[in-house]
């Protein structure tokens, strides 16, 4: 089966599309990660004048203990809240790239099925057995291919849950953490 001019110049304009379209999809995730970035270090700021005033303003030390108690427990949400914000972007932006990945493979698919079909339909008499053998070699691939995506998807599921179960025992000790205790 050979390809045709148009069927190249169609091929590379979608390769060029895809190209273009995952770039676009880069750089936003990269606005995203600025952007958050920059909320952070200014909240960062604003917080660290605050504390320092507040810590200035400190008479003993039971009320330096208290204050430090007090801003202990809001970083570790902070950070936590931060740690996830980062992860969405990421995730997302993964997200996007393993969508046109699976879009491409798809097509790769069922262009290499067709090819295997033309060449059944233009094979030699005899050749049967060798059709067949190929045939059920591009299923297997296929399987194979789809089972590691299956198995893609269960790990990443799992990172997820064990990060957001991390975050959250992060957020609890913090808390556990600041609170006062009584003696």
């Amino acid at each position: 089966m050979a390809l045709t001019a148009d069927q190249i110049l169609a091929a590379q304009k979608a390769n060029l599309e895809t190209l273009f379209g995952l770039t676009t999809k880069a750089f936003e995730g990269v606005e995203k990660l600025v952007e958050l970035n920059v909320t952070a270090s200014k909240a960062a700021l604003s917080e660290a004048a605050t504390a320092s005033q507040a810590i200035l303003s400190v008479k003993d030390a039971q009320e330096l203990l208290a204050l430090q108690a007090s801003l202990f427990q809001p970083l570790a949400e902070k950070t936590a809240a931060y740690s996830r914000h980062l992860y969405d972007i990421a995730q997302g932006t993964g997200a996007e790239f393993s969508k046109a990945f699976e879009g491409k493979a798809a097509e790769a698919q069922q262009a290499l099925v067709g090819l295997v079909d033309s060449a059944a339909k233009n094979a030699p008499a005899g050749s049967e057995t060798a059709v067949a053998v190929m045939k059920s070699a591009v299923a297997a691939a296929n399987n194979a291919f789809e089972s590691v995506q299956k198995a893609v998807k269960q790990a990443s599921d799992v990172a997820e849950a064990n990060f957001s179960a991390v975050s959250a025992q992060a957020v609890n000790a913090a808390k556990t953490a600041a609170t006062p205790r009584k003696r």
